[in-house]
């Protein structure tokens, strides 16, 4: 497993201290769907070195199937932080949307 560097770690990082301000809004419309939470898990372990990046971007992908799959538009933008988040493992630019959809999850839930 190559190592990431410093760059790479600071925008997973980022990334998922963003993700989780928004993750509470998704589960709040889909209490019993745990994706979102996986993705975010998963993450936290890949920093730790404690995963590759498969397992990583697979969890990623699942908590995009969960934002296609909600009904309610704030839990869809805060499941999709969640998936772009995990996703900065495979590439650190995937970082750049995470801000974009934590907004659009605050925006629809009125949180601002």
């Amino acid at each position: 497993m190559n190592l990431p560097d410093t760059d790479h770690l600071i925008a997973a990082e980022e990334s998922l201290a963003e993700a989780e301000s928004v993750l509470k809004i998704f589960e709040r419309a889909e209490p019993h769907d745990l994706r979102p939470r996986e993705a975010l898990a998963a993450l936290r372990l890949w920093l730790r070195g404690e995963l590759a990046v498969g397992p990583v971007r697979d969890a990623a992908f699942a908590a995009h199937a969960a934002a296609r799959e909600t009904t309610n538009e704030a839990a869809r933008f805060a499941a999709r932080t969640c998936g772009q988040a995990a996703s900065v493992a495979h590439v650190a630019t995937h970082s750049w949307h995470v801000k974009r959809y934590a907004d659009k999850a605050r925006e629809s839930a009125a949180i601002l």
